[in-house]
């Protein structure tokens, strides 16, 4: 992984390549290239680092009609110039960008290409090369091509250009996301729609273990066996101008910044012109029947999970479990009769999800995705689908997906209880406007949270939050978003835990954050925070109106109870943004992390 973009037309491919890698950079990534063709042959550039470090290195009076680049995150091999893509065969006919992880990559190395020479320590190559031994036994590109992805496992999305054969990209996915844009003279290639909506919003999807020849003026689809495939265009719902800063210094302060509008454009698509929820009739019916949900994600999606469970139970009284995708992928609890699952996921590509997704579409099992991207693979393979209406999140660090989660998941859980004749007196909707101002106020209020940023967290290496209830699952969320842009080591514990082990970790002047909205566990948690200040801790509250004290750092507007995740979770992204502005940290792109995560 991490991000493809590739171009055949009528103009030069290179500031159509480099523009699109740089939109694909909030993907994170460690290494990019491109590669060109023209007459002169084959131009490949590569560097370890930015796309601007990329484009010093391009030669501007090389150009090329035809080019595919890529932006690499390390699976096999270390960062280096080596081991970034593109891949080229030891004859130099075949360049050749990937995304995925090829599983068998020792025994297809071992199998066909012992003797070959590799030059770098990654699964890519070993694809370049098969092509080309499979190439020389059959001398025909498209058979080669067709062979080397017959025998490759796992997840992957190549593009691939032919030095002998300057018209035509060829072009493969299975398990790892993949477009083709479609334009007026030209074609194009993407790991995602964002990477060239400059030139196109006109898409073709591809499905796993097809193969597509694209070409200036048409695009062929074939299935593995060589049977054609038709299959219509659609149009990309996204707006180019979305994936702009605009004034602001980073995408995630800009993204904290659009929840509020996030949360009212929320209410407009879910609400009905009597006001009512309005929600897919189907996705209703199955909501009906189920005796259980398992809702499957990871990261921050998990975490927003936790919070739908409550919904769910505590409102349409439906048992609810929450699962790591990684995990139940491997370990498969034992189901309930009639279960229905619900894949949470800003992108909708994590694979680790998409492994679950097929696993239960095969026991026969109902799916519904709630994700920010309608036309993802999740979305498309799922039974149903609920659109967070969030507009594209471009930080790595997830802000704005994470609360449309939580508000969307609320309405699912009140449309379905009243489907199910329960009586309730919470309007989401109505609840969810005066959440939407309060968010409002909050994001107007960043002075305050950084001078808490720069008291809390200016030197320390470790950081605890604590809380109980709703306030638990917040604080695991706040508690990644400090470590993973921070680099702060920082953890998210119950209040009522501590004693059993946690509170050994309390020193002189550690930092412990604790979030108090909800009245059943106000003074336990209250409780809590006077046992880790007497063992020296340095403790921050941050309470609901109404629950407050005159000793708390910060009183968050008054919501209904149920909703206060959504307003407790601003003021720790903006803390953690502050913790990582003042440590001089990468605040939109953090080490090691990628925005999609498209392998498992």
């Amino acid at each position: 992984m991490c991000g493809i973009v590739g171009y055949i037309g009528q103009k030069d491919s290179t500031e159509v390549l480099l523009k699109g890698l740089e939109k694909l950079e909030y993907r994170g990534y460690d290494s990019a290239g491109i590669a060109t063709l023209n007459t002169d042959g084959m131009h490949v550039y590569k560097v370890k680092g930015r796309i601007a470090a990329l484009r010093d290195k391009v030669d501007p009076a090389v150009t090329g009609e035809i080019g595919i680049g890529h932006t690499r995150w390390a699976t096999h091999g270390e960062p280096s110039v080596e081991n970034a893509h593109p891949h080229q065969s030891n004859n130099a006919r075949f360049t050749l960008v990937h995304n995925g992880v090829i599983e068998n990559f020792y025994e297809v190395r071992d199998q066909y290409l012992n003797g070959v020479a590799l030059k770098s320590e990654t699964d890519t190559e070993i694809i370049v090369q098969l092509i080309e031994v499979f190439f020389e036994e059959t001398q025909d590109v498209l058979e080669a091509f067709r062979k080397a992805m017959l025998a490759l496992k796992g997840s992957y999305a190549i593009a691939l250009i032919d030095q002998e054969n300057p018209d035509v990209i060829y072009v493969s996915k299975n398990k790892s996301p993949l477009l083709v844009g479609l334009g007026d003279g030209f074609n194009l290639v993407a790991s995602d729609a964002m990477a060239t909506l400059r030139e196109t919003d006109r898409y073709l999807e591809i499905e796993d273990k097809e193969i597509v020849l694209v070409r200036k003026t048409h695009v062929e689809i074939q299935k593995f066996d060589g049977e054609e495939v038709v299959r219509a265009p659609f149009v990309a719902e996204i707006d180019a101008a979305d994936t702009e800063k605009g004034t602001y210094p980073h995408f995630m302060l800009k993204e904290i910044d659009e929840q509020p509008f996030v949360i009212r454009k929320i209410i407009q698509e879910y609400q009905d012109e009597n006001d009512a929820i309005k929600l897919d009739a189907d996705i209703r019916k199955a909501m009906k029947k189920v005796d259980r949900i398992y809702i499957i994600a990871a990261g921050t999606s998990y975490h927003a999970g936790l919070v739908g469970k409550q919904f769910l139970e505590k409102l349409a009284n439906i048992p609810v479990e929450v699962h790591i995708a990684s995990e139940f992928s491997y370990n498969m609890p034992l189901l309930s009769e009639k279960p229905l699952f619900i894949f949470i996921s800003q992108s909708g590509e994590t694979a680790d999800s998409r492994s679950v997704l097929v696993k239960i579409k095969e026991l026969g099992h109902t799916a519904l995705t709630v994700t920010n991207v309608p036309g993802s693979t999740l979305s498309r393979e799922a039974d149903h689908t609920l659109h967070l209406h969030a507009g594209p999140e471009i930080a790595v660090a997830s802000t704005k997906a994470y609360t449309a989660q939580i508000a969307v998941l609320a309405i699912l859980a009140v449309d379905t209880a009243k489907a199910k004749g329960i009586a309730l007196d919470f309007d989401p909707l109505q609840e969810l406007g005066i959440v939407a101002s309060a968010m409002e106020s909050l994001t107007d209020q960043k002075e305050e949270f950084e001078a808490i940023a720069k008291d809390m967290f200016a030197t320390t290496p470790n950081a605890f939050y604590i809380g109980r209830g709703m306030d638990y699952f917040v604080v695991q969320e706040a508690s990644l978003k400090l470590k993973e842009i921070s680099y702060i080591q920082a953890e998210g514990f119950a209040g009522g835990e501590l004693k059993h082990g946690t509170i050994a970790l309390i020193e002189d002047g550690t930092p412990v954050i604790a979030i108090s909205t909800q009245e059943n566990v106000n003074y336990s948690i209250r409780g809590n925070v006077q046992e880790v200040e007497a063992r020296g801790a340095k403790a921050c509250v941050i309470s609901l109106k109404g629950l407050d004290q005159d000793t708390d750092s910060f009183v968050l507007p008054h919501v209904h109870e149920l909703l206060t995740p959504l307003v407790s979770v601003i003021p720790m992204q903006l803390l953690a943004y502050y913790a990582a502005l003042h440590r001089d940290c990468d605040v939109d792109k953090p080490r090691n992390l990628a925005k999609s995560v498209t392998v498992e």
